[in-house]
């Protein structure tokens, strides 16, 4: 189950659409429900229409968004059929709907499809694409939604190896577009066997590099802010990393561009956006936590500086500020990727005049790459976090990425050479390995379409192997 979309005249027909894998053969589906008379908030299992079904040839890049456009069609975003760098170019397959966007019209035929295909759709007249598709050369699609104030579309797109993207095109335009992939990746050139000229691809308004510090390695798009309550943030679409914790927020610059702004240190695995009846949005993550985004706390409190030095069995941290009122102390966390956080101790808050300077010994064995932050915290229990900074583990430190697998590719970051990478199941089987010859650094691994589940990956290195634990979705 992927997506769920309502269209404007719900609360009168009752119908609702659904995104979603069909088993056994994890085939895309496209299907409509019809809430029970009396009650919308449960359906009838029998009113249950499929509308559009179609295959994929590999088990990732499900796509899985629809929404409702300002114009009344439904729009439903694809992804390009799995496997890495889109094997069977199906993205820009004109007569594949792997890779697209699809508009169609609903309505309440009784006899299937129980949809039209809209006279505006811009490939009508083409018989190379199919009539259903609105726009071509995407990947994955992780997430899209429009500006629900001026209609705008602003697409997510979850790059291959090296670049993350965010896509947008104003409301109300009807040509053919093409996003590009797997031509380009961003702005960068990926495959360009076969393609175009640049000028007959649109590129994104915006793109991250795949590192931690100003990037990460999987995007989940939002939306365009238009909630209450926080009048600074109004206008900005808001999308997040779900590996690196980082999050942007983006907006025209008047002048033609786009600005674009950071903010590290946010909660991890965001997976998705929902958008309140009255714009408010709600980050969704995988550790299970609905959050809420809200105006800041100022605290009374000036951070002037944050910082630390690694010794050989502890970690010193010391921070220093000015203008305490209030406060009730400081909870020093420590995270081994920058996304999941534990608390190393606390320091109470000293409250008097004046600048004041704090130290903290955080004793650990840990040998890999610690991540600490300050949850600043005041007698009426609001909080505040500090920047995050990073202390360097012991070389030799490898680090593999992200735990949890969806687009069939593993990524690793190792200061060791690694001459092989087995991957073994949970009965101890080799499933796949692959020499590397004594690579270091950050390298990315393909692997084979594998079931779903709990595998292992060994790292050969000069010192022996390093085994950790991954998970294939």
């Amino acid at each position: 189950m992927l997506g769920v979309a309502f269209p404007p005249d719900y609360e009168t027909s009752r119908y609702f659409f659904v995104y979603y894998n069909s088993l056994p053969n994890g085939d895309i589906t496209i299907a409509r429900y019809q809430a029970q008379v009396g009650n919308p908030n449960l359906a009838d299992p029998a009113s249950g229409r499929i509308m559009i079904t179609f295959s994929k040839p590999f088990d990732n890049h499900n796509g899985g968004n629809l929404n409702f456009g300002p114009d009344g069609m439904l729009y439903i975003g694809t992804g390009d059929g799995g496997s890495g760098g889109d094997p069977n170019n199906l993205s820009q397959n004109g007569l594949s709907l792997l890779g697209k966007m699809l508009r169609i019209n609903i309505n309440d035929s009784i006899l299937f499809p129980y949809y039209s295909i809209p006279a505006d759709n811009p490939y009508t007249a083409n018989p190379a694409v199919d009539d259903r598709i609105w726009a071509i050369g995407l990947r994955n699609p992780w997430k899209w939604s429009f500006d629900k104030s001026t209609g705008d579309l602003w697409l997510a797109d979850v790059g291959q190896g090296a670049w993350e993207e965010v896509n947008f095109r104003a409301a109300g335009s009807t040509g053919p577009i093409n996003y590009g992939w797997r031509c380009y990746e961003g702005h960068a050139a990926f495959n360009t066997s076969g393609c175009l000229a640049p000028a007959n691809y649109t590129f994104p308004i915006f793109d991250y590099p795949h590192n931690f510090a100003t990037g990460g390695f999987s995007i989940t798009g939002g939306y365009v802010f238009r909630g209450p309550g926080f009048p600074e943030l109004v206008g900005y679409y808001i999308c997040a990393d779900y590996v690196s914790g980082n999050v942007w927020i983006i907006r025209p610059n008047g002048l033609g561009g786009w600005t674009s702004t950071i903010k590290t240190g946010m909660p991890g695995n965001i997976s998705a956006f929902g958008e309140g009846e009255d714009g408010s949005l709600y980050p969704v993550s995988l550790n299970g936590t609905i959050y809420k985004i809200i105006r800041p706390l100022v605290l009374p409190v000036s951070l002037l500086s944050f910082s630390g030095d690694k010794q050989i069995s502890y970690n010193e941290l010391r921070w220093n500020t000015a203008d305490e009122q209030d406060l009730s102390r400081f909870v020093i966390e420590y995270s081994l990727d920058g996304i999941s956080w534990m608390s190393a101790g606390e320091r109470s808050a000293i409250n008097q005049a004046g600048n004041h300077q704090y130290s903290f010994s955080h004793f650990t064995s840990e040998t890999a790459k610690l991540f600490y932050r300050l949850r600043i915290e005041d007698n009426a229990g609001r909080l505040t976090y500090s920047a995050i900074i990073s202390l360097n583990g012991k070389a030799g430190s490898i680090r593999v990425y992200p735990t949890i697998i969806k687009d069939g590719i593993m990524r690793v970051n190792t200061e060791k050479p690694v001459t092989r990478i087995d991957i073994l199941d949970t009965n101890g089987a080799l499933v796949f390995s692959k020499q590397t010859g004594n690579q270091q650094g950050y390298f990315s691994v393909t692997l084979p379409v594998l079931g779903h589940g709990i595998y292992w990956a060994r790292l050969q290195t000069s010192s022996g192997p390093e085994v950790v634990k991954l998970i294939i979705e």
